[in-house]
């Protein structure tokens, strides 16, 4: 399982870039074209897991549901100040999805809060509130390898 992550923090347009990207509203299964030329069947989950309170097993089983070979999604650089053990940081979802077998293939981080992980696939794009949406869609799908 490939998976394409845009983190950041309150209002940073993570949502909204991630529609832009995917045509998807909520969630939904996606053909997504890569630059490199062929596809994959993506699974797109537009809400901050831990903004829907949504457990990383919990996700991971969602998404082996959907039998696709990619997924997409956004998260907070920070855990759910309601409940940090059951919707840890970034970095505690990442580790949940490697632990299941998956590669983080690409990381977005969107907004000028000082991320810090250290992945490896990890760009930064701070200018998104500054910028039209459609450019700032354009430069992430460029970074994830996508059409």
């Amino acid at each position: 399982m490939d998976a394409y992550l845009l983190i950041g923090g309150a209002h940073t347009r993570k949502s909204t870039l991630l529609r832009c990207l995917t045509g998807c509203f909520n969630r939904s299964v996606r053909d997504i074209e890569l630059l490199r030329g062929g596809s994959v069947k993506l699974y797109a989950r537009v809400a901050a897991l831990q903004a829907s309170r949504t457990e990383p097993a919990e996700f991971i089983a969602e998404v082996t549901a959907t039998r696709c070979n990619a997924v997409a999604l956004v998260l907070w650089p920070e855990a759910n100040p309601l409940d940090a053990k059951h919707y840890p940081d970034a970095q505690g979802y990442i580790e949940a999805f490697q632990a299941a077998g998956w590669k983080i293939a690409k990381v977005a981080a969107v907004g000028a809060h000082p991320l810090a992980l250290k992945q490896p696939g990890l760009a930064r794009f701070p200018n998104v509130l500054h910028q039209p949406i459609n450019s700032s869609a354009q430069l992430i799908r460029a970074h994830f390898g996508w059409r």
